[in-house]
């Protein structure tokens, strides 16, 4: 048997992972798209892709009919799942196996079985894998977890039964809260997993989060390739990983690896896995639960072990035993990765939506970055919020950190907001720094007062300025480059008016590039642009020199420093009123945000200047008012929509501008 197809049902950066490890091995791909992801990164890069329906997840890549079918109308020989989507899902292993693909992951009963975590964890007290005390049983009523926790001892987690990713899970320190923490646990499990069973267990605060790596082949073999510490993370899902762990020593290791192992075999388990315990400050570890694919952090396990385990997970598949012994394996330095992710650390980490208009991918030394984005696509409000991972290895682990700090300095994702801020600050936190970091880190977390923004909206607007002076100087084609800039020995002050969340700020520009006075708000900046081009400038601010990306369009000022990234709307481009152009008899969000309310319904006749809806964007809201008058014909998005720039809101008929 050998594979020489490979569909992937997944998308964004793990399926370009997979693309680029399948094309190393000589294997041709198929992508799967859904309406969203038509143009998006995986279904460029592979060499097939099929279309499998709309946008939403379950109606696309949720549907396992649909990607069986894609994969017999290309002729592939093997899916890969990825992770997410159908990748822990038995039933699905089930139905690939039945129509004689082969499943890139561990046997379908294996999945069962690991994938409730009720199951898991009985299967582990047998199998004398040490495990938090709990309650896994069946008897899902509140009088018998009440009882069960008042045994235990609060402080108790309540999780999803049939989940992970923080979906599902409470902490609870008093009885009290355990009858409204239950409740919407599961309302949360059965509207994220389908399934609301739920398990307890005790508490174990300031633990570390740590997972063993496993593989096991078809031939009996199963070895584990060492750690990941996972304990920062915020609301229970990973943002920062590392490999190895910062306390890990030679015989925890082996104790811990050993645990995984038997866990592993206890459910007769194929492929790639990996066993998370929570590792206490007395170093016990107990058993959390066992995910049955790849992982989203493997790379900082391939990055210390030097093995592709993509490639690993193929060639299992295919009936090869591992290529090694556990007494082989060595690890080599350290590596960390982070996740960047689309969302709002100024709105409560909202996810954020819309259109790129600038990624920059950061270079260096043993630094990888995992994408599956690039500039001009669109982060869609149907999948997950994270966009690409970065990792960075190194002999220490604070070489790997130093690393990792000077590429996300370098990286630059302009249009939807982003955590690349957070990330530098994490990195630079003395509790990261030192290697203690626990699960309850960011929790405990002081957060440093709010930086101030003035400097950063100085320095942009003296970039926008610049911009402008030079589009004037460009079109200036009748004048001599040495009277371009002169002004009579009168200064004429400029003023920008920008919106930065929420507020609005104005900044007044004077002078010239050498000697620029900048006034936000009140406060004086005294600044000197040293150089620009390109998209890039270096401006001199109290002695020191700062280098900044720059972007900027008719309504928006994009600017990304080595520590801050900062997003303005150009209000002076807005029509603040909110009235459209509507030539077209389209009426047109303004900006990236979201349809707050819609004020009309199909038929209503309007009269120029009636409010048709609200907008809102960047914490602000703006009215949007009908551009002439004229009747009501369709209204194609509902309210609570994010909508990005041009989308429209409503359309009208017969108004005075279309007649």
């Amino acid at each position: 048997m050998s594979i020489e197809k490979l569909l992937i049902a997944n998308r964004g950066e793990i399926a370009c992972r997979i693309i680029r490890t399948a094309r190393s091995l000589g294997i041709r791909t198929v992508a799967v798209y859904s309406d969203a992801d038509e143009k998006a990164q995986h279904v460029q890069q592979a060499d097939e892709a099929v279309h499998i329906g709309p946008s939403p997840a379950s109606e696309s890549y949720l549907v396992a009919d649909k990607i069986i079918d894609a994969a017999k109308t290309t002729r592939a020989d093997a899916i890969h799942p990825g992770y997410g989507f159908l990748s822990e899902n038995a039933a699905f292993a089930k139905a690939v196996a039945d129509a004689g693909l082969t499943f890139i992951g561990p046997p379908a009963k294996a999945i069962r079985v690991m994938g409730d975590k009720a199951e898991a964890k009985r299967a582990m007290v047998v199998a004398g894998v040490p495990c938090i005390p709990g309650y896994e049983e069946e008897d899902q009523s509140a009088e018998k977890f009440i009882s069960a926790a008042d045994a235990i001892g609060f402080p108790v987690m309540v999780k999803a039964a049939a989940g992970g990713g923080g979906r599902g899970m409470r902490l609870v320190r008093d009885e009290p809260d355990l009858n409204a923490a239950l409740k919407l646990a599961r309302s949360e499990a059965e509207s994220a997993f389908g399934c609301g069973d739920l398990i307890l267990e005790k508490a174990i605060e300031d633990a570390r989060h740590v997972e063993i790596q496993i593989f096991a082949d078809s031939h009996g073999n199963t070895v584990h390739l060492g750690e990941r510490d996972c304990s920062v993370q915020r609301r229970h899902q990973k943002i920062i990983e590392e490999a190895p762990c910062p306390v890990m020593t030679d015989a925890l290791r082996a104790r811990m690896g050993e645990a995984a192992v038997k866990a592993a075999k206890t459910v007769n388990y194929v492929g790639a896995g990996t066993v998370e315990f929570l590792l206490d400050q007395d170093g016990e570890f107990y058993f959390l639960e066992m995910n049955t694919r790849l992982q989203v952090e493997h790379p900082v396990t391939e990055e210390i072990t030097g093995i592709d385990l993509v490639a690993l997970q193929i060639d299992i598949a295919d009936g090869k035993p591992l290529p090694f012994k556990q007494a082989d394996l060595e690890m080599n330095g350290h590596a960390i990765e982070v996740r960047l992710c689309a969302e709002d650390p100024a709105s409560d980490f909202l996810p954020s939506t819309g259109t790129i208009e600038l990624w920059k991918r950061p270079s260096g030394d043993h630094v990888r970055v995992d994408d599956g984005i690039d500039t001009g696509d669109e982060v869609s409000p149907h999948y997950d919020s994270m966009v690409a991972k970065i990792i960075a290895h190194g002999e220490t682990r604070e070489d790997a950190r130093i690393r990792l700090l000077s590429a996300l300095e370098q990286t630059v994702l302009f249009g939807p907001a982003s955590n690349r801020d957070f990330l530098i600050e994490i990195l630079q936190d003395e509790t990261f720094v030192s290697g203690s970091a626990t699960t309850f880190f960011l929790e405990h977390r002081q957060k440093d007062k709010q930086s101030d923004s003035s400097t950063a909206i100085a320095i942009a607007a003296a970039a926008d300025w610049s911009i402008q002076s030079g589009n004037a100087r460009s079109k200036a084609l009748n004048v001599h480059s040495e009277q371009q800039s002169w002004a009579g020995g009168i200064v004429f002050p400029f003023y920008f008016d920008y919106s930065f969340q929420g507020q609005e700020v104005t900044a007044i520009v004077s002078g010239d590039a050498s000697s620029l006075s900048v006034s936000v708000d009140g406060e004086i900046f005294d600044l000197s642009i040293d150089s620009q081009s390109d998209g890039h400038i270096s401006i001199i601010v109290g002695g020191e020199t700062i280098s900044a990306n720059v972007l900027q369009n008719a309504q928006m000022l994009y600017l990304a420093t080595d520590k801050t990234t900062l997003t303005l709307f150009k209000i002076d481009h807005l029509d603040t009123d909110g009235a459209q152009d509507g030539s077209d008899g389209i009426v047109r969000a303004p900006m990236h945000g979201s349809l707050l309310k819609v004020d009309v319904a199909v038929g209503d006749q309007i009269a120029a200047g009636d409010q048709l809806a609200v907008f809102e964007a960047m914490k602000m809201q703006h009215e949007i008012l009908a551009p002439a008058n004229g009747t009501v014909a369709e209204i194609p998005v509902e309210a609570g929509t994010q909508l990005a720039a041009g989308d429209a809101i409503i359309i009208l008929e017969n108004s005075d501008a279309s007649a």
